[in-house]
């Protein structure tokens, strides 16, 4: 499988540059910044990585979008609870 990658150039404060690379040194060395940076972004952007996971696996999936509603088991009194709630906040 091969990774479609680019080259890009940023500009960034000089000081928060030699932050992250004195960092990620340790870690990873310094002839891996850009997948320590490459990291960095994913995890900025892990809920779209999630999404375009699921995406993916259930891309050929039929999801019902019904909702069927079920009676509790026990009896409750949900406004009641709601109005608790909300009286604690305050």
């Amino acid at each position: 499988m091969s990774v479609d990658k680019i080259e890009t150039t940023i500009v960034i404060d000089r000081r928060v540059w030699e932050e992250f690379k004195a960092r990620i040194a340790t870690e990873y060395g310094f002839k891996d910044i850009g997948k320590a940076v490459e990291e960095a972004l994913k995890e900025e952007l892990c809920d779209l990585i999630v999404v375009e996971m699921f995406s993916k696996y259930l891309e050929n999936e039929k999801i019902s979008l019904t909702i069927t509603p079920i009676e509790p088991q026990v009896p409750t009194d949900a406004s009641r609870i709601v109005r608790e709630f909300r009286d604690e906040q305050i």
